[in-house]
This record gives C-alpha cells, sequence and structure tokens, in this order.
C-alpha cells in the first residue's frame, strides 16, 4: 500500500532530477518549474543533447531565476541513451528522477513515484501510462501503440514478467539501482534496457499509474517510429543473446537443423529409391547445416554458463554497494 510523502520525510534525502532535453526551448522553461515546485529542494540537471536551439541558456536561466540547485550538462553524443548515462556518470544522489523535458509526464505525480523507492520498497519505479488509458488518448500515432505492445509482450515473455508499460520515460531510481546499471542502449531503446536490465537481475520493479498528456504545440517529438522501433527490437535481439543465450542460440539451431532437413529430402530419396547418392552437393550441405546446429547448441550451453557467472558478479557487486552507502543513508532510504 502506497503511503503519502511528506516534505519530512524527504528533507535529508538528496534528489537529483535528471532531464534529458533535445531541441526542447519550447517546453524545458515550464518543465523545470513544475519539478521544482513538486520538489522544492531537489537537484534538477538537464542534459543537453546536441541542441541546436536554445534549450541550453533557457534551462541555464530558468536555473538561475528559481535558484533551483542543479545544472545544465552537456552531452555531444547523440541519443537519450548517451544523455541518460552522462547523468548517471556524473552525478550521485540517494534517489533519482528520470523524465522527459518535453512537459509531457506532470510533476505532480513524483511523490508516488518516489515513495516505494524512499521507503526501500522498490529499486526502479515506473509511471505507468497505459493503465488510466491516458497514453492511448493522448497519443495519435497509432504505429507506436502497437509497437509499444509488441514490446511490451515479447519482454513479458521472455522473461515472465506482467508489466504494463514498458517503454514509460517517467522512472524513479535508487542509488544502487544506478551505480550498477551498465548503460549501454544510445538511443530510445534506453526505457526497454533499464526494464530488462532490472527483471534479468531481479530487482524490485513498482508500476503506479501517473497522467500522460501529448507534447503541447510548438513542441516537436524526435521518436522516429521506423527507425527507433528497429533499434529496440534489435536491443531486445541483443539482450536474448546475451542474458539467455542458451534460448537465443537453441531458437538458431533448430532454425538451422529444419534447413538442414529441407536440404536432406532428397539424399533421402536418393538413397531410398536407387541406393546411392546423386545429390552430392545437396548432401554435403545438408551435413555441414546439422553439424552447425549442433555447434549453435553447444554454444549456447557455454555462453549459458557465462551468463550465469554473470550473474553471480552482479549479485556481488549488488551486495558490495550496498556496504558502500552510509548507514545513515541506508536509514533515510527506509524511514
Amino acid at each position: 500500500m502506497t503511503r503519502s510523502l511528506s516534505s519530512a520525510d524527504l528533507a535529508d534525502l538528496d534528489i537529483a532530477v535528471v532531464l534529458p532535453a533535445y531541441n526542447e526551448e519550447a517546453t524545458i522553461a515550464e518543465t523545470i518549474r513544475d519539478f521544482h515546485g513538486a520538489l522544492p529542494a531537489a537537484r534538477i540537471h538537464i542534459i543537453d543533447n546536441r541542441s541546436s536551439d536554445a534549450t541550453a541558456a533557457l534551462a541555464a536561466q530558468t536555473l538561475e531565476e528559481l535558484g533551483c540547485p542543479g545544472s545544465v550538462l552537456e552531452e555531444l553524443r547523440p541519443g537519450k541513451g548517451n544523455a541518460v548515462r552522462r547523468a548517471f556518470v556524473e552525478l550521485d544522489a540517494d534517489v533519482f528522477v528520470l523524465a522527459d523535458a518535453d512537459l509531457t509526464y506532470p510533476a505532480s505525480d513524483v511523490l508516488p513515484l518516489l515513495e516505494p523507492v524512499v521507503s526501500g520498497r522498490a529499486d526502479m519505479v515506473v509511471g505507468d501510462r497505459m493503465s488510466g488509458g491516458h497514453y492511448a488518448r493522448e497519443n495519435k500515432r497509432s504505429l507506436h501503440n502497437a509497437g509499444n505492445n509488441f514490446i511490451k509482450g515479447t519482454i513479458n515473455r521472455l522473461f515472465g514478467a506482467d508489466l504494463v508499460d514498458i517503454t514509460s520515460g517517467y522512472r524513479v531510481f535508487s542509488r544502487r539501482f544506478v551505480r550498477t546499471y551498465p548503460v549501454i542502449a544510445e538511443g530510445f531503446e534506453i526505457e526497454a534496457d533499464l526494464t530488462m536490465h532490472a527483471l534479468h537481475h531481479r530487482l524490485r520493479v513498482v508500476e503506479l499509474p501517473i497522467n500522460y498528456v501529448d507534447r503541447p504545440p510548438g513542441s516537436v517529438s524526435k521518436l522516429r517510429t521506423v527507425s527507433d522501433g528497429a533499434r529496440v527490437l534489435f536491443t531486445i535481439a541483443q539482450i536474448v543473446r546475451f542474458y539467455r543465450p542458451l534460448r537465443f542460440f537453441s531458437f538458431a539451431g533448430i532454425l538451422i537443423a529444419l534447413a538442414g532437413a529441407i536440404a536432406a529430402v532428397p539424399v533421402i530419396q536418393d538413397w531410398f529409391q536407387h541406393n546411392y547418392i546423386y545429390h552430392v552437393p545437396l548432401a554435403i550441405l545438408a551435413t555441414g547445416l546439422c553439424l552447425m546446429a549442433m555447434l549453435m547448441v553447444a554454444i549456447g550451453f557455454v555462453l549459458d554458463s557465462v551468463a550465469h557467472n554473470e550473474r553471480l558478479g552482479f549479485e556481488r557487486r549488488w551486495i558490495d554497494t550496498e556496504k558502500r552507502v552510509p548507514a545513515d543513508a541506508r536509514r533515510r532510504s527506509t524511514s
């Protein structure tokens, strides 16, 4: 049961709000004001991701006008994943809030999202845009809805989960999560990568319904349905290959074995009908494909052992990170 947070609960917590921004001059100032009003004591950090407009200047000006602690960091490598990586590497805090700088995620929802992390019940909290129907109403791009549903179904089946909103950009993280998360994704596939990282390592994920509104007039989405969707699918394939190698290479082995069986049909017919093989090239091809299929399965077993050892290493790092967190910070996070 989620309880309401008060200012006293957050008084001793160092909260960092991270806002990746690319050409968001139409919304960046209002987004900063929105989060500063909801979390007056939080530091707000804008990650300017190669903007060609006045995003960085407006962000710095707004922080100064509000007297809000924070900074404007520049990330020259394009992609939201690179912007998030810059923030996670450069910044430290007890709790991290990640949101977009386009006013689509209201700051008024941030306190309920903070509560599970502050109370120690979750390592990552995801703002669920789907359950209340807000995203379906506000988002006019049908391909995005279809793509989100496909990604959600794929990841849930792969990890045996039942998550509702895999690609939400409104999230809260514990310090331990951020300190142990290797940011590999470079673009908008970062949200799916965050989710799969948490599921693979059995971290505690909580989803809470939030409001979602479409971009205001004058603000343009940077999402490219086809190319960004393809990158997310490629990321999922990579995650399966790295985190579920036995499943990945066994599937590849089955496909190759089926190809080998098809190639072997004329060869088998030759043997039963003529007691002689006329399709010698097909026989060689079928033999090679069957050997390759067995090799794929063997590779899967070897890499599955490697992945298991990686999980053991992560568990040690996770425990070690908890030991390095000051005792008073841990008491604050569970109070």
